[in-house]
């Protein structure tokens, strides 16, 4: 006899036999870890403590080195959950390490809450200051910072509970957005102990990253000469700017013979006073960068020789000196896919009507297609060669140990990051669920680290075999970290 099934009962059928199978144990694997749960329920209970501590550096939009008040709050609240907190590592007052339990493993994370200048915004979707002038979290580190404290705070209260055995580590790592403080922090040697580390970063997306980022070295170079009348006597001058100008062109004639993953941006920070002094000084700042610390360490010689030439033609003295750089981050496959999973656990954010709308209004007011949000969760991506741009201190980390980092939705796609439309969702719902979202991830990520030796053991060969023989050194001037004379 010719029976044609009905497909919705078809569904429910095989829907049923999976289920069926599932409680008989044939798919133990479906089953969350109840030290998962816990975690996750941990994020959920101490929500509204994260969200406040989020929004009060949002508000406070310290910029580097000067994150008093933001690093205070996080320190604190670490403190009074019971770690145990050292303050001003490495030379540097708003870096502290916060600490539970004892003996191996050692699972990391860290937490930024730096600020960028200039860009102060108020919570909504139309451009306004918050105050003019002021500083605003345009890459979302107040998010950064409480997000990786949640998890943290959700691990130690397993090991307080005997749950889990070893030691979790919070880093309280400020100045990305300029020297870098995790560079300091690796320099000192704080990260090597670790087992893993963990970090996540606001973005338009979710993502158990699999793309490395750029290499940089940020530089000084200057021109000295002297000064004299422009129109009496301007034959017995040397001019500075003349330096300045030789050697700008230089780079930029530099741009046809470099690698198309190189990029090269400068600003001239001085270049003379007044038109009718011949100027005694000039300054440019400059970055380099590509996708390989090696290609930054070949570009940067070049343009050494450069400033070397402009000083010969100006008839100027020249000095370089580098101020700090990043290497490329270390991509772990291992560690991504371990964190992939738990994002499948917990399914895509979801948002409301209103939180829509204000991402819409955002795109609208940036001149862009009005998508709204995306909180989809996406298989794990190929790892690109060259990755897109952007350069940051966690590849520093992820060159000392294995290195996990996510990404997760805290704005629109197409928003300008580094400007206000990111500071205005970094203080409303949208960034909040970014961050709880992120702390859930990543506390969950830890249980299989602290649980899961194979993983640790997994993780440790894919890192020394893609970093092979390099040798790690910080590329930071000896010394103390330029902390300003008013911290």
């Amino acid at each position: 006899m010719d029976i044609t099934l009905n497909p919705y009962i078809m569904r429910k059928f095989f829907l049923g036999v999976f289920v069926l199978c599932t409680s008989a144990g044939f798919s133990q694997s479906k089953k969350t870890d109840p030290n998962k749960e816990a975690v996750i329920e941990s994020v959920s209970k101490h929500q509204q403590e994260l969200v406040s501590i989020s929004d009060k550096i949002w508000a406070y939009a310290e910029t580097a080195l000067k994150e008093s008040k933001s690093s205070k709050e996080l320190a604190d609240y670490a403190e009074a959950q019971g770690f145990v907190v050292k303050r001003g590592v490495s030379g540097m007052p708003t870096a502290f390490i916060a600490e539970y339990g004892s003996g191996k493993p050692i699972i990391g994370i860290m937490g930024e809450f730096d600020a960028l200048p200039g860009i102060s915004q108020k919570a909504q979707p139309t451009r306004e200051a918050l105050q003019a002038g002021a500083a605003g979290h345009g890459c979302g580190h107040n998010l950064f910072g409480a997000g990786s404290l949640g998890a943290a705070v959700a691990v130690k209260e397993l090991i307080a509970k005997g749950k889990l055995k070893g030691t979790v580590r919070f880093y309280g790592t400020p100045a990305e957005e300029s020297v870098g403080g995790k560079i300091y922090m690796a320099r000192d040697g704080l990260f090597k102990d670790l087992d893993v580390c963990l970090d996540w970063h606001p973005n338009p997306e979710i993502a158990a990253s699999t793309q490395s980022s750029q290499a940089m070295i940020d530089f000084i170079v200057e021109f000295k000469g002297k000064s004299a009348h422009a129109a009496a006597d301007p034959w017995n001058g040397r001019s500075a700017v003349d330096g300045v100008e030789a050697f700008t062109h230089g780079v930029n004639l530099l741009r046809e013979h470099v690698l198309p993953s190189v990029r090269m941006h400068y600003a001239i920070k001085a270049g003379g006073d007044v038109p009718n002094v011949v100027p005694e000084y000039g300054k440019v700042w400059m970055w380099v960068r590509d996708s390989k610390r090696s290609v930054v360490d070949q570009v940067f010689a070049r343009v050494n020789d450069i400033a070397k030439g402009a000083a010969l033609i100006a008839g100027v003295e020249v000095k370089v000196t580098v101020q700090t750089g990043d290497y490329e981050l270390l991509v772990n496959r291992t560690g991504a896919a371990a964190l992939q999973k738990n994002l499948e656990i917990l399914g895509p954010i979801t948002y409301t009507p209103d939180e829509i709308a204000f991402a819409k209004k955002i795109q609208e007011a940036q001149g862009h297609e009005q998508t709204g949000l995306d909180g989809a969760i996406y298989p794990l991506k190929e790892t690109k060669e060259h990755p897109e741009g952007g350069s940051t201190d966690v590849g520093d980390i992820s060159w000392n140990v294995p290195e996990i980092t996510l990404t997760t939705t805290t704005a629109p796609k197409n928003t300008a990051w580094h400007g206000w439309a990111v500071v205005a969702c970094g203080g409303m719902s949208i960034g909040h669920k970014g961050m709880l979202f992120s702390a859930k991830a990543l506390a969950m990520t830890m249980v299989d680290l602290f649980e899961n030796e194979q993983l640790r053991k997994d993780m440790r060969a894919e890192f020394e075999k893609r970093k092979g023989n390099t040798v790690y050194k910080a590329y930071i001037p000896d010394g103390p970290p330029p902390v300003p004379a008013n911290n």
